[in-house]
């Protein structure tokens, strides 16, 4: 692939028509739910909270319209863990949105506005989660929120990505016309793979966080993932 290129996604718009973001949102949750973006994160979470007594409090950063961790919730639900979920996002209105989703599923969500660049979480956590967020970034906010992000995780921090490839640029062009039609998510989902990490740079943001540990294994399809574990 090329150098990674950064350019400001529609959906990062503030002035975004409220139907279009909402429609973008919906085409989103369906394309993670195409990629199991949600299953990259279970193994880690679910060793988590079997080796707990009570149920895991988790923090997921960035939710959008809270589709990754409102599906954990039900999975482990219906295996007999329980998740007191806690979602924080930049934007009042995906906060919104999450919560009605949550509500229609029978999942209990708390929900805090945070821009996670410039703020770290006003309290800690089992594990904090993050899903398809650190590719909006340029380094030193990606190293600032890798940071926050670390300092509300009491046990694990777990963080799932693009990776910058020419399969994923194709998967993501071929997905993003297959499961909608928002111009949103068909333009945003090739801006994402091209500003997406690989993981050799997503393990150095990870140094440069001082995440001391931290390893980065790729996941289906041309995803990766970041885990650290608090020593």
């Amino acid at each position: 692939m090329p150098e990674r290129l950064l350019q400001a996604e529609v959906m990062d718009d503030p002035g975004l028509d409220a139907v279009e973001h909402e429609t973008a949102l919906a085409g989103l949750a369906r394309l993670n739910a195409l990629s199991r973006a949600a299953a990259i994160l279970r193994p880690d979470l679910e060793a988590l909270a079997r080796s707990l007594s009570r149920p895991v409090r988790l923090l997921d950063v960035a939710c959008g319209s809270g589709d990754v961790p409102i599906s954990l919730a039900r999975r482990f639900h219906a295996r007999g863990i329980e998740i007191e979920l806690t979602a924080c996002d930049i934007s009042a209105r995906a906060l919104g949105i999450a919560q009605a989703r949550a509500s229609a599923h029978g999942v209990a969500l708390r929900t805090i506005v945070l821009d996670i660049i410039h703020s770290q979480p006003p309290e800690r956590f089992d594990v904090v989660t993050c899903s398809l967020f650190l590719h909006h970034l340029d380094p030193a906010a990606a190293v600032c929120t890798l940071r926050h992000m670390a300092d509300a995780a009491q046990s694990l921090l777990l963080v799932s990505d693009l990776r910058r490839t020419r399969v994923g640029l194709g998967l993501a062009w071929a997905a993003s016309r297959a499961t909608t039609r928002s111009r949103v998510v068909r333009v945003d989902a090739i801006r994402s793979v091209r500003a997406a990490w690989s993981m050799q740079e997503l393990r150095a943001l990870a140094d440069q966080a001082a995440l001391a540990g931290a390893s980065v294994r790729p996941a289906w399809p041309q995803r990766m993932l970041l885990r650290w574990r608090r020593s």
